[in-house]
């Protein structure tokens, strides 16, 4: 699966290692994915999501129905 987090939809993004001599040299800083199991009361049952910790966050303060809305997908 890509390391994509299903929630704010971060993804990996690219840089630079720079060493002591200033040379510099490809790399990917990922994103800090977890995969988590999360209630959802309107479906009455869980499921599980591949999340960032900014998107753990981000349900925590809106609750997961209006986190999973605002992402796209759809609770019926």
């Amino acid at each position: 699966m890509s390391k994509i987090c299903q929630i704010t939809g971060k993804k990996a993004g690219n840089g630079n290692n720079v060493s002591h001599s200033k040379r510099r040299t490809k790399r990917i800083f990922n994103v800090n994915l977890q995969v988590k199991k999360f209630y959802v009361p309107e479906l009455d049952d869980y499921i599980y999501l591949k999340v960032s910790a900014a998107g753990i966050r981000t349900i925590n303060k809106k609750g997961i129905t209006a986190a999973l809305k605002d992402a796209g997908y759809v609770i019926e």
